[in-house]
């Protein structure tokens, strides 16, 4: 077997690489398993944070499936073959920010002088508690550290909230279009998927929701903080503190999605929709991934609730405690600030550049509006689409593709994308928009309808 390295790619991508190579020469017998994440670890000598986000990459895609207390097996239709992109674009190269957390790890694992255990559980209350302080604004809005709860990634901590609190199988509002990841975690619950509209600027349908917390048994809204994604859109004030008056209407859960905050361009606005909500019933979801990258890929969610704690507490999930030490140290210093300043900039560099280069190939026959924030250019085009065609021309390239359909559990969005440009040159981001162009069968047009 071999694999070869690429220059500057990301440890979980080689990680990533290694297992594809193993899956590719599993025999045909099944169920194949594959190596532990404790095994991978020491056998790569990499963390068990980056082997976990290989195997979520790859669980994504449907390469694998983990079973409880089994460990993780080759998907018996994954062998031979074509896989669509994951449902997650990676963020752009983040190498200072990835040299400073290992930095961090290699320092703190000299130091080390506690057992495996407590040194586990250090590493748990110390980024508990970095978190719990980034997120406290003042007196009268705190958060401690035993009301923040982490998990290996967003689909673990969903699952694991949703069992925590009974909703499983129960009516969830999500503002529409809505992250994929949030929306599988849903369907896997058994949840029943009801869509709140946004208007052109992105902010929710009031009046849809007031019907539907009137009619209907919900249990739980999903809303964004204060940006809606894909459309990179900020949610208002006003549509904040209406919709907060709403829900002390109504005893209903509300999971504020916090995931893209820390991506609006010109920084988070300083109210969110937590301000306007009774904190007995406020969740707070959020992920390292979207501030630090890839090498962190855990999931956190704050809530003052003991059952939710509980629950949390009993599943003891396996996290790295080095890197949840060095992640805490990083979020304390306020080390992180100066680069979220550089990747909103970067960020917002990609999208106009991205924007520019559908301008020119596709002309009129694309409509998008230009984004407050987040990584993807939410894009309509003005004629069907078909994924598979889409998929197998941008593989390998520089443009990054989300089917708009995946926003939806209702079928809606299917002739939008979700574009996000991933590499470094702008050469290699029109050669991919051809490839696109071409995929689509579309020529060269008049101005694309650019709002924004």
């Amino acid at each position: 077997m071999k694999t070869r390295a690429v220059r500057g790619e990301f440890a979980y991508r080689k990680v990533y690489r290694y297992l594809i190579a193993l899956i590719d020469e599993a025999p045909g017998a099944s169920p194949c398993r594959l190596p532990s994440l404790r095994a991978l670890s020491r056998r790569l000598r990499v963390s068990l944070a980056t082997v976990q986000s290989a195997y979520n990459l790859l669980e994504e895609e449907g390469r694998v499936r983990c079973l409880p207390r089994s460990g993780y097996f080759i998907h018996e239709a994954a062998k031979g073959e074509a896989v669509s992109m994951p449902a997650q674009a990676p963020l752009p190269a983040q190498p200072s920010l990835e040299r400073a957390l290992f930095n961090h790890e290699r320092r703190l694992a000299r130091q080390r002088t506690h057992s495996a255990s407590a040194w586990a559980e250090l590493g748990s209350a110390r980024l508990r508690h970095a978190l719990a302080q980034r997120y406290t604004r003042s007196s009268s809005l705190y958060w401690r550290a035993e009301d923040v709860q982490l998990a290996p990634d967003v689909p673990t901590l969903l699952e694991t909230l949703l069992a925590a609190l009974a909703l499983r199988g129960g009516t969830v509002l999500v503002h529409a279009p809505c992250c994929p990841q949030v929306l599988c975690a849903l369907a896997r619950a058994s949840m029943r998927v009801l869509d709140v509209p946004a208007d052109p600027h992105g902010n929710p349908d009031l009046r849809a929701v007031a019907r539907l917390l009137g009619s209907e048994p919900v249990c739980m809204m999903v809303m964004p903080s204060c940006l809606g994604m894909p459309q990179g859109r900020l949610v208002a004030p006003y549509y904040q503190r209406q919709l907060g008056q709403l829900l002390a209407r109504h005893p209903v859960w509300l999971l504020e999605n916090d995931l893209d905050s820390e991506h609006c361009y010109s920084g988070p606005p300083t109210q969110r929709l937590r301000d306007w909500v009774d904190p007995r019933w406020l969740l707070v979801m959020g992920a390292c991934e979207a501030v630090v990258g890839a090498e962190a890929p855990y999931a956190y969610v704050l809530a003052q609730d003991a059952v939710l704690a509980g629950t949390f507490a009993e599943r003891a999930f396996r996290l790295a405690p080095l890197r949840l030490q060095a992640l805490a140290q990083m979020l304390g210093r306020r080390e992180i600030e100066a680069q979220l300043v550089r990747l909103r900039s970067d960020l917002q560099r990609r999208a106009l550049c991205l924007a520019h280069a559908l301008e020119l190939q596709f002309g009129t026959r694309v409509v998008l509006e230009m984004p407050e924030g987040g990584q993807a250019l939410w894009v309509r085009f003005r004629q069907p689409l078909v994924w598979e065609g889409i998929a197998a021309a941008l593989a390998g390239s520089a443009l990054h593709a989300l089917p708009g359909g995946q926003f939806s559990q209702q079928g809606q969005y299917q002739q939008y994308l979700a574009l996000v440009w991933v590499g470094e040159q702008t050469e290699a981001l029109h050669q991919a928009v051809e490839r696109l162009a071409q995929a689509l069968e579309l020529r060269c047009g008049r101005p694309a309808s650019i709002v924004g």
